[in-house]
């Protein structure tokens, strides 16, 4: 643990620990969410405060990037990166492959609105956004699914994951009509609401710390 908060204080140039808050008057907030996100958000004033802050970005509406690593100014030692092993060669974003892979860890879903009825002919529909971090280090929203999403997205919803098969339309007409003389089937596997019958809005957003473990965040509205 020592050797990851060396890591991520020489990355971003912070000059603090986690176990000593009262040196650490004034700071970047990104700088701090940054840290303590790699360390599983410890109980710590500082990190409580920039978990805090996180947490209000992805509150609607609007929804803001989680990190925004552009407002943290980044002051590599060179000495103390080679001494703990950080490679100091920035991408495009001009990070180092340690910081971005932090950032690239966090998996944000905006649900603006899934509605999903089973009845005679079903009714879905399906706005959801999934937020990136693009290769220059900006973030946006690309067009996504939270029936085709990852399954942690249907646990965080209290829903469930699924797999589905489709049937072939062996009258030769539809989108699964025989070919060569067989009749194909569809599966894929699919997230839905447990009752069948619902409504969801909401952000959900999962990232990991140093040890890969995964810390997920529902804000529903």
């Amino acid at each position: 643990m020592r050797h990851l908060l060396q890591a991520s204080a020489a990355v971003i140039g912070l000059g603090f620990a986690l176990g000593t808050p009262a040196q650490a008057i004034s700071y970047p907030i990104d700088c701090a969410i940054l840290l303590c996100m790699a360390g599983g958000f410890p109980s710590d004033p500082i990190c409580t405060a920039a978990k805090v802050e996180m947490i209000r970005r992805i509150t609607p509406l609007p929804v803001e990037p989680p990190l925004q690593l552009w407002r943290c100014p980044m002051g590599i030692d060179p000495g103390l990166a080679s001494e703990i092993g950080l490679s100091l060669a920035l991408g495009p974003d001009g990070l180092t492959h340690e910081v971005r892979a932090y950032r690239d860890g966090i998996e944000i879903y905006h649900i603006v609105e899934y509605r999903h009825r089973i009845d005679g002919e079903g009714h879905l529909v399906d706005n959801t956004l999934r937020g990136e971090y693009r290769e220059d280090g900006q973030f946006q929203w690309v067009p996504a699914s939270y029936r085709t999403g990852p399954a942690w997205l249907a646990e965080a919803t209290g829903g469930r994951t699924i797999t589905q098969t489709t049937p072939c339309d062996d009258s030769g007409g539809g989108p699964f009509r025989p070919i060569g003389g067989q009749c194909n089937t569809s599966t894929e596997t699919v997230n839905e609401l447990v009752t069948g019958i619902g409504r969801l809005r909401g952000v959900f957003m999962r990232f990991r710390d140093w040890q890969g473990n995964y810390t997920v965040e529902s804000i529903r509205y």
